[in-house]
């Protein structure tokens, strides 16, 4: 009699996305990220405006390319962090195919901006960088092949995911970026041990890097002159390592103050390579171990939430989506530090760079989407009724 009168209550259907997706994100990590992303800001603002100067720009402006970029890969993180692993999935697997390509045609159409590595596309008013675009696309599209492995006469998706990254591997080595090949192998890796490579294997796979290293080193002038400079025990203080080790010294626990750092006047990519040693000089130890324990939260806070997980394609996709962004940054701050030989790499959101902070940020918005909270059971509910 109430409808007749009143008319029929609508049905919802489900939840609205915005809602849903704010009480299942993982905040702690997106706030981690978001503060990342300011301190990158902050110390733009340090470390750019000398080298505006002498490009002939404005003071500001990498700080106002960065916040473009930068305000370009927040929105594409949100998308994908809204998106269903499905979603991603395929997106991912597309965006491989894309990003492949890309890489092939770079002996063909890149450029190296006379830094004697070929790894950009020049487009005039930008430059595209394809590996970093393919190390996050990658990583799923790997993730979905180990993942279909496992299932009943499933494909040989361990086969073709090692296939895969060999032939990547090798591309980038033609490059040379080795440091890329190395991020590339190492998220490989780390799925195909989680997705339960014996470890006899994986110790042969050690060996093989260590000779892909010793041929390297004999036939790369460009990798054996960054090793040759890393074991050297005298440090030239006119390299780029020498003025970075000399500002981290500097620095001290609160810094030399802000503005008053020396090491971007010298550095060429204090903005981009080296960002944590104007951190270091001007903020001191103390902003660094901040940075440091941003980048801690967001692995350890996305490994605990990708153990209760009972899908094995997001727990793989995951858990290199995630290795992958950690050992960029320790790799970055190791090299600052001397404790790794130079491998040309960005501090993911901090460092300058449109390709870097764009490919960081669908990155954590898959790694993001991944971890939202689901309906489902734990992975110890799997186990507990398995006996």
């Amino acid at each position: 009699m109430t409808d007749m009168v009143h008319g029929a209550v609508p049905v919802q259907t489900g939840e609205p996305i915005l809602p849903k997706w704010w009480r299942t994100v993982d905040k702690w990590t997106l706030s981690c990220v978001l503060i990342l992303f300011g301190v990158g800001l902050l110390l733009g603002l340090a470390a750019s405006p000398p080298l505006a100067a002498r490009n002939g720009f404005a003071p500001f402006h990498y700080v106002q390319r960065q916040a473009f970029f930068g305000g370009l890969a927040i929105m594409v993180m949100f998308a994908t962090s809204m998106m269903s692993p499905q979603m991603v999935r395929r997106l991912a697997v597309l965006g491989f195919l894309g990003a492949f390509a890309a890489l092939c045609l770079l002996p063909f159409l890149g450029t190296d901006f006379g830094k004697g590595a070929t790894r950009w596309f020049s487009l005039g008013f930008a430059a595209v960088q394809p590996s970093e675009f393919l190390k996050p696309v990658f990583v799923v599209t790997a993730a979905w092949m180990m993942a279909a492995s496992q299932d009943l006469n499933g494909p040989p998706g361990r086969s073709w995911s090692f296939l895969l990254t060999f032939l990547i591997v090798i591309l980038l080595a033609m490059q040379p970026d080795f440091g890329q090949a190395c991020l590339v192998l190492f998220g490989w890796g780390v799925m195909y041990f989680v997705a339960g490579a014996p470890m006899v294997l994986m110790v042969a796979m050690a060996g093989l890097v260590t000779l892909g290293g010793m041929l390297a080193y004999n036939s790369s002038e460009h990798f054996a002159r960054r090793i040759d400079g890393f074991l050297n025990a005298e440090v030239d203080p006119t390299t780029q390592l020498g003025y970075a080790t000399n500002a981290i010294r500097e620095g001290g626990f609160f810094g030399v103050g802000v503005g008053e750092g020396q090491v971007k006047m010298n550095l060429p990519d204090a903005h981009t390579d080296f960002i944590i040693a104007v951190a270091a000089e001007e903020y001191g130890l103390f902003l660094v171990l901040c940075i440091i324990v941003l980048y801690t939260a967001v692995v350890v806070r996305s490994l605990l939430r990708l153990m209760r997980e009972r899908d094995p394609f997001i727990r793989l996709a995951g858990t290199g989506l995630v290795a992958t962004f950690g050992v960029q940054a320790m790799i970055n701050m190791g090299v600052a530090v001397r404790l790794l030989p130079a491998k040309g790499m960005t501090l993911p959101f901090v460092s300058y760079g449109g390709s870097s902070v764009i490919a960081s940020g669908i990155a954590i918005g898959m790694l993001l989407a991944f971890t939202r909270t689901r309906p489902q059971g734990g992975i110890g509910d799997i186990i507990g009724r398995g006996r």
